[in-house]
């Protein structure tokens, strides 16, 4: 059991943080900086794609953890 719980919180780590890291590289790429001062149109632009993109990893791991899920039980 504990073995399913570390493989359930190390995929959805890598899930998140990956995600967060295509979101922040694709607002790099449109010029949006996540760390420019105030709250300008940027700024914001790169926290919501960072944030989408954390949302996003983590779904597409918890998807992949069922898929291996599945193959075990057959």
């Amino acid at each position: 059991m504990s073995r399913q719980l570390l493989l359930e919180g190390v995929s959805d780590a890598v899930g998140f943080v990956g995600g967060a890291l295509i979101g922040f590289w694709i607002g790099r790429l449109l010029g949006w900086d996540i760390f420019a001062q105030g709250y300008g149109a940027d700024s914001i632009g790169g926290i919501v794609l960072v944030s989408v993109g954390g949302g996003l990893g983590l779904q597409i791991a918890r998807r992949w953890r069922a898929k291996q899920n599945q193959k075990d039980e057959l």
